[in-house]
């Protein structure tokens, strides 16, 4: 099993989505990214390599795996999430070190 630990920032990025699409968020983080992070989620490129990202519907969770736990950095529309993941990068830095 994997621990699961959120951006600050992502108690905000869920505050404006349905109701609905939150509950099929939580639920797709909790039966996938908890259990087997790397079998569900799609590996990401360029300058995010090393972060990994779950489709639900139009929304993304861009995650990274470091040990047991699952780094979930955003859950954001797919239109705008990559721009916003490129700001919270410096979170958890100092950790993997």
């Amino acid at each position: 099993m994997f621990s699961l630990v959120y951006h600050p920032l992502v108690a905000k990025d869920i505050v404006g989505i349905n109701r609905d699409i939150r509950q099929r968020l939580a639920k797709a983080i909790q039966e996938r990214l908890s259990s087997h992070p790397e079998s569900y989620g799609k590996p990401l490129r360029g300058d995010l390599a090393g972060y990994w990202t779950l489709r639900v519907g139009d929304y993304r969770v861009v995650y990274r795996v470091v040990k047991h736990e699952v780094w979930i950095f955003a859950i954001i529309n797919r239109r705008d999430v990559y721009s916003e993941v490129m700001n919270r990068l410096s979170w958890g830095a100092s950790a993997e070190a």
